[in-house]
């Protein structure tokens, strides 16, 4: 199985795709335990004018149509951005072993940025949350992404 830090460089390439479709940047990477890749994916809100197609749920999606199943036991997710709160919900109702992501979300973040609602003995699943992986490869696209939207003239639409 390869290290934290190689998967994180796939979910990193994922985040380049969305970057390149004016899509917040973030990827992510869902691999079984032995280590075999379920599924990549990237933020895909405006290509699908979906708000629930964040790169988390979209991967979640993808390996539980290939396993065949709602739950992903001891798989592990590995995303450019701390979830949100929608993200870390479904993450839970999968019962995904591993959560490692590389940058901290100070406006969503829900693994201890705003809200640590892994940390709440209330929920019936618990995820082991790995931060800081490839932090800050991870922050500095995010920031180069913000900062050419900022640049953009005032009413041009992203597409």
């Amino acid at each position: 199985m390869w290290s934290h830090e190689q998967y994180m460089k796939l979910a990193l390439e994922q985040a380049r795709l969305a970057y390149q479709k004016e899509e917040v940047p973030v990827g992510a990477v869902l691999v079984a335990s032995d280590g075999t890749i379920l599924a990549e994916s990237h933020n895909q809100v405006m290509t699908l004018n979906d708000p629930t197609a964040h790169a988390e749920i979209q991967v979640i999606k993808q390996a539980c149509q290939q396993v065949n199943n709602y739950r992903l036991n001891d798989c592990f997710l590995y995303v450019t951005l701390e979830p949100c709160t929608m993200c870390l919900g479904a993450i839970f109702q999968t019962r995904l072993a591993y959560l490692v992501y590389g940058a901290n979300e100070p406006k969503t973040g829900a693994c201890g940025s705003i809200v640590n609602l892994g940390g709440n003995s209330h929920i019936n699943h618990h995820t082991r949350v790995i931060s800081g992986v490839l932090k800050q490869d991870c922050s500095q696209i995010l920031t180069d992404f913000f900062k050419l939207r900022r640049q953009r003239k005032h009413g041009e639409k992203l597409r």
